[in-house]
């Protein structure tokens, strides 16, 4: 017998700790090599961990447990010979769970295992309600499943009005594991408050402008570089020429010295399923408005299906939030540590203003930015809000850098 330790492997730099997520296989399963045995998640993202060698699996760690790096999560029997006909054993009933469920990774799509527990135990995959990654039927799930035979037998009326008080009113109460990514982000929205001296500046932005231009030229832009034109591309070409300016916006303290970048690696805070994530457009002062717009939709779709590399996370030098998608109106965003400054962006909104001495209706958003002011004085913030102000008011200065 030749047993091999299946262990959590390094996934980046700082990373010291990781959740197990679903398992893919059963214990006692014949994998094959390369095959997928365990989503692991991180506070960066959720990757996959496949086979190196094939054998039989022998699996000692729960899902759901916290880890460390280099930890043993399960045993490889690579001695082991693959069943004969394991291929025509295993297709056929994950074959029949597949077929009563949705494909391409959408909810109640059961993993490997679960899909032959619920075939022996002759359960749809529809009836399962899955609680892995974007509500995939684990083992688990398919283990704990019951036929629908099983829950015919209704309880008592008596029964029923006792739990649920009159009118329906229910006082339930769920209570979750935080997620690796959940405890991230809520330790370091802790350390930003507590480590750093933050303020917020604000300012207001005139966008009949840009709004105007992004609908002059919206189809032409769309045929010819295949992406829509958005206002997020805008403010990071902005922000990009303002942090050449404004240089201690695109800074970050480290010990006693101040450590300043000359060029842009802008994160765009990206809501998903899971919580928020900030990918990062790299070198974005280099980068056209199309090009950027290309990247923000590449990486916003790779963090909503939970496939940003540690890599695509890593490495910001400023960060910009967009509130305003959710109608907000105004906010003080938080720091990314261990970056300087953060803008926050929001709706737009038809107000009211004075312009040539005639009060008119123009669209209207609030901005602003929070900044440590170790490293960025007052001064500075308001400088680089309202450059940022400018180049969106009149966007023909972006084009002729000035």
């Amino acid at each position: 017998m030749s047993i091999v330790k299946i262990v959590i492997p390094p996934i980046g730099e700082s990373i010291t700790e990781v959740t197990l997520g679903a398992w893919m296989v059963a214990d006692g399963d014949y994998v094959e090599e390369g095959e997928e045995l365990v989503e692991v998640e991180s506070d960066k993202a959720t990757l996959p961990l496949p086979a190196e060698l094939s054998g039989v699996v022998k699996i000692l760690v729960e899902e759901g447990t916290d880890l460390e790096i280099g930890a043993v999560i399960a045993e490889l029997d690579t001695s082991a010979v693959a069943p004969a006909g394991k291929e025509e054993a295993v297709s056929a009933p994950v074959a029949t769970a597949k077929a009563s469920a949705p494909t391409g990774g959408d909810k109640n799509y059961p993993s490997p295992a679960a899909g032959k527990i619920l075939a022996e135990k002759g359960i749809g995959a529809n009836s399962v309600a899955g609680s892995g990654k974007d509500g995939r039927i684990t083992k688990a799930d398919a283990m704990a499943a019951n036929a629908p035979a099983a829950k015919t037998a209704a309880p008592a009326a008596a029964e029923i009005s006792a739990q649920v008080p009159a009118g329906g009113v229910t006082r339930e109460v769920t209570v979750e594991k935080m997620s690796r990514l959940r405890k991230t982000i809520a330790k370091k929205l802790t350390e930003a408050k507590n480590s750093t001296a933050m303020l917020t500046t604000f300012n207001e932005v005139d966008m009949f402008n840009v709004m105007a231009l992004r609908s002059k030229y919206k189809d032409q832009f769309k045929e010819k570089h295949d992406i829509g034109l958005g206002f997020m591309s805008f403010f990071t070409k902005a922000c990009t020429m303002a942090l050449k300016e404004i240089k201690g916006v695109n800074a970050q303290l480290e010990g006693d010295t101040i450590k300043y970048h000359n060029y842009a690696d802008v994160g765009i805070a990206v809501s998903t399923p899971k919580g928020l994530v900030v990918p990062v457009v790299k070198n974005a002062e280099s980068l056209s408005l199309a090009q950027i717009e290309k990247e923000i939709r590449r990486l916003a779709l790779k963090g909503r299906d939970g496939k940003l590399t540690v890599d695509e996370m890593t490495g910001g030098t400023f960060t910009i939030t967009n509130g305003g998608v959710f109608g907000s109106m105004l906010s003080t965003p938080i720091i990314n540590v261990p970056q300087s400054a953060i803008l926050g962006m929001h709706n737009i909104v038809e107000r009211p203003i004075a312009i040539n001495g005639e009060v008119v209706i123009h669209p209207i958003m609030y901005l602003a930015l929070s900044y440590d002011h170790r490293i960025v004085d007052g001064k500075e913030s308001v400088t680089f809000l309202k450059m940022v102000k400018e180049l969106i008011e009149d966007p023909s200065r972006m084009l002729l850098d000035i």
